[in-house]
């Protein structure tokens, strides 16, 4: 008892000056929070690596920009695919110059305690290449949380209670549906299925039906100027600009917003449906709850237009988009960076049991 008494007063003397930060690792953006600061960075997650030499050139937005206009020695690399490491290296380089560039800013000599949020479902080994990057990055403790579980304490949903919170998070790279009591998961579901996807769907649809092939930075673009989940009185429209697939010759389309309707509802069905398979896993007690409170939506994918309409009509629930769905997790990385010990339950280690870090 002594001595955790000894390392608690430790933990607090060196967390008073260092630069404890929060890290929504997410597969299209990487949000990073500073404690007492709030959050500093929105970048995407995108790298560009000078094949010659190894270095990075860029990264975050300025890599965006570099997106198909290339030339041979210098990659542009998406580090996370379907929400975790693809490229073990890349990410690790991506994160230390982000805890870099933070730690500057703060003028922090003391290597910080870092809380990452990462997928539900995903395996030990995952887990494990998330916490090696972020500690050979420079941090000095690492402490990972549930992505839902984040965003549900950044929603300020009250997840210590014996009552039931549901929270989907709709991220760049997979969709995260869960169901919490008392600090815990009673069931969830992780669906490979998320903004990524329709990107790729809008770009095999363009292609399919239009014969032309376009970028998959065209294709986000044309999803956030056009998607729509309902239809409205009135359609909208824009001009999409690619590569002829038969003559090879440039070539501009209009597409409507009915077009991109019709080339996401596969994947906006496969969300939906999986959002039933939890609620029907759900015990009935906590289902009660969930009539009541409603289901939060979060991440990028809530701010698509009518996703909450078409689930509550779908579910007969109440659906509430979080308010700044897109920060919703880094804000939970924030909450539990405030008062780690209090948290403590909801911190995972790579076994999936509570973190010993703080024991």
């Amino acid at each position: 008892m002594a001595q955790r008494r000894i390392t608690k007063l430790i933990n607090t003397i060196i967390g008073s000056v260092s630069t404890d930060i929060g890290i929504d690792l997410g597969t299209a953006n990487t949000l990073v929070y500073i404690k007492g600061k709030g959050i500093v960075l929105n970048e995407p997650t995108i790298v560009a690596i000078n094949k010659k030499t190894g270095q990075l050139v860029a990264v975050g937005n300025e890599a965006k920009t570099m997106l198909g206009r290339t030339p041979s020695h210098i990659e542009v690399i998406r580090p996370l695919v379907e929400g975790v490491i693809s490229d073990f290296e890349v990410a690790e380089e991506m994160v230390a110059y982000l805890i870099a560039r933070v730690r500057s800013e703060a003028r922090s000599l003391i290597a910080p305690r870092v809380v990452v949020g990462v997928p539900s479902g995903i395996t030990n080994v995952e887990m494990r290449a998330v916490r090696d990057a972020v500690k050979n990055a420079g941090a000095r403790d690492v402490f990972l949380i549930e992505e839902p579980m984040a965003a549900a304490i950044g929603a300020k949903l009250p997840i210590g209670k014996a009552s039931g919170s549901m929270i989907i998070d709709i991220g760049g790279g997979n969709t995260d549906i869960a169901v919490i009591s008392l600090n815990g998961v009673v069931t969830s579901k992780n669906l490979r299925v998320a903004g990524d996807h329709l990107n790729d769907n809008i770009v095999s649809y363009i292609r399919s039906q239009f014969k032309v092939l376009v970028g998959d930075k065209t294709a986000e673009e044309t999803k956030i100027s056009l998607a729509s989940i309902v239809e409205s009185d009135s359609s909208k429209e824009l001009v999409v600009r690619g590569r002829d697939v038969v003559t090879g010759l440039p070539r501009e389309v209009v597409i409507t917003d009915t077009d991109i309707r019709d080339a996401v509802s596969g994947s906006i069905n496969s969300i939906v449906e999986s959002v039933r398979a939890v609620l029907e896993n759900t015990p009935p007690e906590i289902l009660s709850d969930i009539m009541q409170r409603g289901v939060h939506l979060s991440g990028g994918g809530a701010m698509i237009p009518g996703i909450a309409l078409l689930l509550e009509d779908v579910l007969q629930v109440p659906v509430i988009v979080v308010p700044d769905p897109l920060r919703a997790v880094v804000r939970g990385t924030g909450i539990v960076l405030e008062d780690l010990e209090y948290y403590d339950d909801v911190l995972i280690d790579n076994e999936g049991e509570l973190s010993p870090q703080l024991n």
